[in-house]
């Protein structure tokens, strides 16, 4: 799934890419993505894109006296750039594309989601604040007045474990799966440790690991064409999906905590004191 710093950069590069330039046409492909429905899709087109924005993991395209247009990529979701658009209309249920925007120049992008499970999200909004998923999110935490003592309020009486209390779009936005094991590592702290036990100590070493790794993600991430993001972000991990790797700061084999619908990652040496933490469902297989 994409998380901050790659929505960072696709908005970055759709700000060079899309500023100043005319919506002709907006095709939907699977209706399915659609989320609302008055404006309808077609109230972008005629309009000439004015900014693009970052709402944590959401994108948004603020059209000219025209309404926004705000996609969220869910776990399968892309944007692929197109300096030429095919000719003619695309063909519904044909492949992984779910909506294509096209520009006066003839250049444009499509939306795509891959595999069975359908999440993408298209939302066409006066505001983005009605989009319920933007609406409920919590502090950006690269914003610039979002300082240590922020962070401490928000974990302070925080009953959850780390690994949930980062992945809480209402708590902190942007922060998904990955980038939570990244930061714990960086941080050289177990992801079921209890949010409000953590020291004063722990705490400032929880808060500059977030920064610095959401900033050194979106810096790689920063100038990189859209169709290569996936690449970068996994090239960038340490112990995200890299089960049964050698832990890069001190060597140790990155072992994995399965769930129902995902999986977590993390270094035994780095953050529990050299424990295996307990993998519920393989415990259940070995029964």
């Amino acid at each position: 799934m994409p998380e901050l710093p790659e929505v960072e950069a696709l908005r970055d590069f759709l700000t060079e890419h899309l500023t100043g330039r005319e919506i002709v046409r907006v095709l939907p492909v699977a209706i399915s993505v659609l989320k609302t429905y008055d404006p309808p899709l077609t109230a972008l087109e005629g309009h000439r894109v004015a900014a693009v924005h970052r709402y944590g993991k959401f994108l948004g395209i603020e059209t000219a006296e025209g309404p926004h247009l705000v996609t969220h990529l869910a776990r399968a979701g892309w944007l692929h750039w197109k300096d030429s658009l095919p000719s003619g209309m695309p063909r519904p249920g044909k492949g992984p594309l779910a909506l294509r925007v096209a520009l006066e120049t003839g250049a444009g992008f499509d939306l795509t989601e891959a595999g069975t499970q359908k999440r993408l999200a298209v939302y066409v909004v006066a505001d983005p604040r009605q989009v319920p998923g933007v609406a409920r999110l919590g502090p950006d935490p690269l914003a610039d007045d979002f300082d240590e003592a922020r962070f401490a309020a928000l974990l302070d009486g925080e009953r959850r474990q780390l690994k949930g209390a980062l992945r809480d779009q209402s708590l902190i936005a942007g922060v998904g799966n990955a980038y939570s094991d990244e930061i714990l590592h960086a941080a050289k702290m177990s992801p079921f440790k209890l949010a409000a036990s953590l020291t004063d100590e722990e705490t400032a070493r929880l808060y500059a690991a977030l920064r610095d790794t959401l900033t050194e993600a979106v810096e790689r991430s920063r100038g990189v064409v859209a169709g290569r993001l996936k690449a970068e972000k996994k090239s960038g991990l340490r112990v995200h999906g890299r089960t049964g790797e050698p832990c890069p700061v001190c060597g140790d084999t990155v072992r994995e905590v399965s769930f129902s619908d995902s999986s977590l990652q993390y270094c035994p040496t780095c953050q529990t004191g050299g424990k295996p933490l307990a993998d519920r469902r393989m415990s259940r297989l070995l029964k």
